[in-house]
Formats: C-alpha cells, structure tokens, sequence
C-alpha cells in the first residue's frame, strides 16, 4: 500500500506514520510512505504517482488540505485511493466534506480512531 503523508509539520508526518503504520499487519500488506510538506507539493505527487492512501494536515502550506482533495477528487480521472484530512477546528468539517475527503478528524487525533476509521476505508472496495 502506497500512502502520502502531506503536512510542514514534521511531528505531524511522524505521527501520522506511526499510527497508520501500525496497521501493516491488519492491511496484510507493505507499506510504502512518501512525505511531502505542502498542499501544492501533494496534488503534484498524486497527479504524478498513484497512492492509496492520502493523509493530509489541513494546515499544509500552499494550497492546505481541502485544495489538495478537491484537486484530487475533480481530475479527469479522479483520484481513487482514499483521503483522510486532520482537522485544526471542528467548523471545518463542511470544507471537508465539500472538498470530497472520504474521513476527517479534529486534532488533537486519537490515533487509534484514525488507524480504524483507515483500516476500515482501505479495505471498503473501491
């Protein structure tokens, strides 16, 4: 499984590494992560390379989340893996949605709610 991990922060990408990292052996399948830290530098690399999985922090630089998904999601040939974005504040939950990320969560995130609610959305058929 290819996942790209979109955030400046660099504690952020390591979290959110971990936590789905943790679900190697659930998802009975490698894991393969590519981090980047802007908005712009995700809709790139998924434009360009197929991935999975998307987890992106919504206060990605250039671009931010929601502008990734909706990039992804609107493409001639949209994006098919799914998109989870982590929330800085429970009212953007609507930009989420509109922006066509299959999950969110507010930060500070329970990582074992993330690593379910992704476990659960890779293994749903596409």
């Amino acid at each position: 499984m290819r996942i790209l991990l979109v955030s400046p922060d660099p504690k952020s990408r390591e979290m959110m590494r971990l936590t789905v990292g943790s679900l190697k052996r659930q998802a009975h399948d490698d894991l393969e992560f590519v981090e980047v830290e802007s908005g712009l530098d995700g809709i790139e690399a998924g434009r360009r390379e197929h991935f999975d999985l998307v987890v992106a922090d919504e206060i990605a630089s250039h671009a931010g989340a929601f502008a990734l998904a909706r990039d992804l999601r609107n493409r001639e040939n949209p994006f098919p893996g799914t998109i989870v974005i982590l929330l800085d504040r429970p009212q953007d939950t609507w930009l989420a949605k509109w922006s066509g990320a299959d999950a969110w969560f507010v930060k500070p995130v329970d990582p074992f709610e993330l690593a379910d609610k992704v476990l659960d959305l890779v293994k749903e058929p596409v």
